[in-house]
């Protein structure tokens, strides 16, 4: 079995719709508004490609989530935007890898492409609302010394990366959910950095593609957690 075989059968045909949609709109966009960045084209069907794989638990995903903070923490410092620079090349990256060797060492009954999904006690949420609380705090002011371009929200853009990157790494189905309002934020981000330079329309449409994909993650890893919980 060839693996385009197995990727085609190892998804539903939802995910495979999905991913599909998300694909070609990305390449739809990008031919319309931008036509000569290449590297914001690859990012974007990457970090597509990946949501799709950690919607379904796979570790696969996270490998893939390294590849699109590199790219993208390459697009951001194109336009300035440091904070999301730093946020997914200091931050997003050894995240990622962290949440591949937890994902790894976690699989559900011995498969390992399906992680165990985990609870978060309250006491835990606590910790990590006010270490987010510290990171914001810091981070302002670090962006604020680096000149950043729409500080307030690159600031914001960083506390809930930090959550959603957590949260992914402890295996919990609120990752998504954070990363929903980090989806807009960027998404808010990305169009004010369009009035300057309308190439940049393409980051807009692939957020808004996320913020699609994150949604269905969030379903799918609470389904996932409930048939988990029952065998």
């Amino acid at each position: 079995m060839t693996l385009i075989t197995k990727f085609f059968n190892y998804f539903t045909k939802f995910e495979l719709f999905l991913w599909s949609f998300s694909s070609v709109f990305i390449i739809v966009s990008f031919i319309i508004f931008d036509r000569s960045n290449y590297l914001t084209l690859i990012s974007s069907l990457i970090g597509t490609t990946s949501l799709i794989f950690i919607a379904k638990g796979n570790p696969f995903g996270q490998f893939l989530m390294v590849l699109f903070s590199i790219f993208y923490g390459i697009i951001s410092f194109s336009f300035a935007y440091y904070g999301e620079m730093i946020t997914y090349l200091g931050m997003n990256l050894p995240m990622s890898l962290f949440a591949l060797i937890s994902w790894l060492r976690n699989p559900y009954n011995g498969n390992k492409s399906e992680v165990a999904v985990s609870k978060i006690r309250l006491k835990e949420l606590i910790i990590i609302f006010f270490v987010s609380i510290a990171v914001t705090y810091m981070f302002y002011y670090i962006l604020f010394a680096l000149n950043t371009t729409n500080l307030i929200p690159s600031t914001i853009s960083i506390t809930t990366s930090f959550l959603g990157a957590y949260l992914m790494a402890r295996r919990s189905p609120y990752f998504a959910v954070v990363y929903i309002s980090n989806d807009i934020v960027l998404i808010v981000l990305w169009i004010l950095a369009s009035v300057y330079d309308s190439s940049y329309i393409s980051v807009v449409i692939c957020f808004i593609i996320f913020m699609i994909n994150d949604s269905y993650s969030f379903y799918n890893w609470k389904k996932t957690q409930k048939r988990q919980a029952i065998k």
